[in-house]
């Protein structure tokens, strides 16, 4: 669902672009506001893309030395991977939750396009509210050591995550 979402927010930014580009060049003419509005499509696809990115398990990692560690500790890791996602995504989830909200109070628009400014700073807090709820599943499945299930593509090749 996110994906289409992310899909159609592009299609949006991609024909705003084009739409601007024949306006300029063939008739000398812009759509008022459009580069903010593609702006903040852009800050929404990112917040939205690390939600997929986060629930696919494809963050990059430096997973060298963890591939050669016994099992027991690639668990500790992932735990301390998950609790540490979780405390960075609670922390600018709240940050930007009360950033959106204060923008919302004092009625904040966008200068060009008059989009209310809580729209893209709440694209933000949903973005990590939503890693937030991932980071908090697979913590989940680690502990219960369900993950084998849902193990990150750096996972060894014979698919033995837990030994």
């Amino acid at each position: 669902m996110i994906e289409l979402a992310l899909a159609l927010a592009f299609i949006v930014a991609v024909l705003l672009n084009f739409t601007n580009v024949l306006g300029r060049y063939l008739f000398g003419l812009s759509l008022l506001g459009s580069d903010e509005v593609q702006v903040f499509i852009m800050v929404a696809m990112t917040f939205l893309g690390a939600v997929v990115v986060t629930r696919r398990n494809e963050h990059l990692r430096m997973d060298v030395l963890v591939r050669f560690m016994p099992a027991s500790l690639r668990v500790v890791l992932r735990i301390a991977e998950q609790l540490l996602l979780i405390l960075l995504a609670g922390f600018v989830l709240s940050q930007s939750y009360f950033y959106a909200a204060q923008m919302f109070r004092i009625g904040r628009a966008s200068d060009m396009a008059g989009v209310p400014m809580w729209i893209p700073h709440g694209a933000v807090a949903l973005g990590f509210a939503l890693i937030l709820l991932v980071a908090c599943w697979r913590l989940g499945t680690v502990i219960t050591r369900r993950e084998a299930e849902h193990a990150a593509p750096s996972a060894p090749a014979d698919g033995k995550v837990w030994e």
